[in-house]
């Protein structure tokens, strides 16, 4: 496998990552309230993309194949709870 089809199967890999998580961070900001001292919707998005790529990794460990419907409901249940914890939602 050469250097760029690595990449391109990690960047295919972190993507439902990424867009889970920022779409997130996005409907926090538009349909949720801000809290005092939450961050800005760009680290909301990052701590939820990370969060999301350890339940990918987490996904893959556990069935030993990438892109099981397990893995995807746990990702969104994922992100979902990083950004109630994220956005201070508990606290309104």
């Amino acid at each position: 496998m050469s250097l760029l089809d690595l990449l391109n199967h990690l960047l295919n890999f972190v993507a439902p990552a990424l867009a889970v998580g920022f779409m997130c961070a996005l409907a926090g900001r538009v349909f949720g309230r801000r809290a005092a001292g939450a961050p800005s919707w760009w680290v909301q998005g990052a701590i939820n993309f990370g969060v999301g790529v350890l339940a990918l990794v987490g996904g893959l460990v556990f069935s030993g194949r990438d892109g099981a419907m397990l893995t995807y409901a746990v990702l969104v249940a994922a992100c979902a709870t990083s950004q109630w914890t994220v956005s201070k939602s508990w606290r309104k």
